[in-house]
């Protein structure tokens, strides 16, 4: 029998918004949860009270846990952000279900997006943007006034962004041929109308039109960066997908137009939690 096979290992991926943590207990199922970034000393006295024979790490917050676990007595593994993403991405599809098909573009929608070509054990940054869900989260208090990420994800599950962004339709009403008609011709193109007609936007259409700039303008740079990397497959994960159906929804369209294969990770925050996991079970 293995010694071990009932000890405790976890994983976290310590971003700046969120820690995500992969935890498993012997034969128990991989659990997955979410913590604050902001209460790291609770994340470190709960990883404490798992009493974890072996602890991997990754994200940019990860010394700061280091070091507070360490204070704690712990030891604990670094895992470079991109190797423990690649891992945990082929983990989590392998347990969706999704075959193999070689090599693909991974792209990480965090604070900020990052995007990945997975080659095997290989991972190798090809690109990202700025645009996020620090995006999302900042001009969504902007605009609304409202700072909790869920609040936004149902204000814009309720929105239609077509009375705020300018449409094709809406430039050209009898149809353009290399566009459709629900094509975006301008992301908030219709706001400075509205304000000359004395009309206030609803946030819920507000918040809508901004998924839809996030994940429009994700889609079409990962659909470039895919061409040029020669990959048909795109897997899409990150906490600012996590319980987002709006902004999902802009980007498995807008790839699938583009003739390329978007796949959503189901576990879609925590794929580097489980590849700092798989690392520490190593």
């Amino acid at each position: 029998m293995n010694p071990s096979r009932h000890k405790t290992r976890v994983g976290a991926d310590v971003g700046t918004s969120l820690v995500k943590l992969a935890i498993r207990s012997g034969g128990e199922p991989l659990r997955l949860e979410l913590e604050p970034s902001e209460a790291i000393e609770r994340v470190a006295r709960k990883v404490e009270s798992l009493g974890p024979e072996r602890i991997g790490l990754t994200g940019g917050g990860a010394p700061r846990l280091a070091a507070l676990l360490a204070l704690l007595g712990l030891d604990t593994t670094g895992v470079g952000e991109f190797d423990a993403w690649s891992v945990g991405a082929r983990t989590l599809l392998r347990e969706q279900g999704v075959p193999e098909a070689g090599p693909f573009l991974l792209v990480s929608l965090g604070t900020g997006t990052s995007v990945l070509r997975v080659e095997g054990e290989q991972a190798t940054r090809v690109g990202g943007t700025p645009l996020g869900g620090g995006t999302l989260l900042g001009l969504g208090a902007a605009l609304t006034g409202r700072t909790r990420f869920e609040e936004l994800v149902e204000l814009a599950g309720a929105g239609d962004r077509s009375r705020v962004d300018l449409l094709v339709s809406d430039v050209y009403p009898q149809g353009l041929a290399e566009l459709p008609g629900a094509a975006n011709a301008a992301s908030f193109g219709k706001l400075a109308r509205l304000a000359r007609a004395g009309e206030r936007p609803d946030p819920r259409d507000l918040v809508d039109a901004l998924m839809a700039l996030v994940g429009e303008n994700v889609a079409l740079l990962c659909n470039e960066i895919a061409g040029r990397e020669q990959l048909r497959r795109i897997v899409f994960g990150g906490s600012a997908l996590a319980g987002n159906p709006s902004l999902a929804r802009w980007l498995v369209g807008l790839t699938r137009a583009l003739g390329r294969e978007p796949v959503l990770l189901t576990h879609s925050a925590h794929p580097g939690a489980v590849g700092a996991l798989v690392a520490a079970e190593r």
